[in-house]
């Protein structure tokens, strides 16, 4: 298998970044990284903060992406047929350590934690640029994705990743084949089932229901504490602070309110005229 050596040095935000230089390792054995992002439980009640109306992350029970669990099951699983080692990656504020944790009580090994101040309100072009240069300090064959996070719905963020450092991406896999440097995806679509080869290395993202996780043991738990993560600020990864954040996204919250509060409803008394009632109060409603 081949592993990445030096990706990039500086991530700019839209032009792709060239491959560095490729260095041979145990074909045997595959360095994996899972990116992971913690979101809002989607059974939450959600609100926006007034201050800079971005989503209120520390007023939601938060959890990890659910997919992203799933992506992280299927890096543990060809871990343990090829060998190798699964690397959790996650780029948000200090709680996401939680998201970084749960995936090390997995089997995961090792994690990186992108966290600064400056990537507060970062869009999915900023945090694409983020993740790049992380991953530019990590040997890997595989970046595994899921196919998209519960609370934005964007399911971009991979191609990006693949586009700026110029590898294959096999997107919306189902499963997924790892053989020598071939790497092999199934994807079930609404036309049929694509059987899609690439060479590694490669960005893979993973639908809903592709691994369900396997619950972390209490042991797994506890060697979880023990196991190394690495934090970056975004200087650290030659990013520049100005184009991460709030500021710098491609898009803005102009203003919003609070949902209306529910109206009492419309009582009709049946005195024998039930039927007329309910026709007048839907004509009146322009329902009829």
């Amino acid at each position: 298998m081949l592993a990445a050596g030096t990706l990039i040095q500086n991530v700019g935000l839209f032009a792709p970044a060239p491959l560095g230089r490729m260095k041979e390792v145990d074909s045997a054995r595959m360095n994996i990284v899972v990116c992971v992002k913690q979101v809002p439980d989607t059974w939450a009640e959600k609100k926006l903060s007034p201050d800079d109306k971005t989503l209120d992350r520390a007023a939601a029970d938060v959890i990890v992406n659910e997919v992203d669990e799933e992506a992280v099951e299927t890096a543990l699983k060809l871990v343990e047929e090829h060998g190798g080692e699964v690397t959790v990656l996650s780029v948000g504020p200090e709680r996401a350590a939680d998201a970084i944790r749960k995936a090390l009580s997995m089997g995961a090994d090792k994690g990186v934690h992108v966290l600064d101040d400056a990537i507060h309100g970062s869009d999915a072009v900023a945090t694409s640029a983020l993740i790049a240069a992380a991953l530019a300090k990590l040997e890997f064959d595989l970046v595994l994705f899921g196919s998209e996070s519960t609370d934005a719905r964007m399911s971009v963020v991979p191609a990006m990743i693949a586009e700026r450092l110029s590898l294959p991406q096999l997107t919306f896999a189902n499963h997924v084949e790892v053989s020598g440097t071939d790497v092999t995806v199934h994807r079930q679509t609404e036309t049929g089932h694509d059987v899609v080869t690439g060479t590694a290395p490669a960005v893979i993202s993973i639908v809903e229901k592709t691994s369900p996780p396997r619950y972390p043991s209490f042991k797994g738990i506890m060697a979880a504490k023990k196991k190394p993560v690495e934090t970056y600020a975004v200087a650290d990864l030659g990013v520049d602070s100005a184009e991460v954040g709030l500021a710098a996204a491609w898009s803005e919250v102009q203003d919003f309110a609070a949902r209306p509060p529910r109206a009492a409803g419309v009582r009709v008394t049946d005195e024998g005229d039930g039927g007329t009632k309910i026709a007048d109060y839907l004509t009146e409603q322009k329902l009829l």
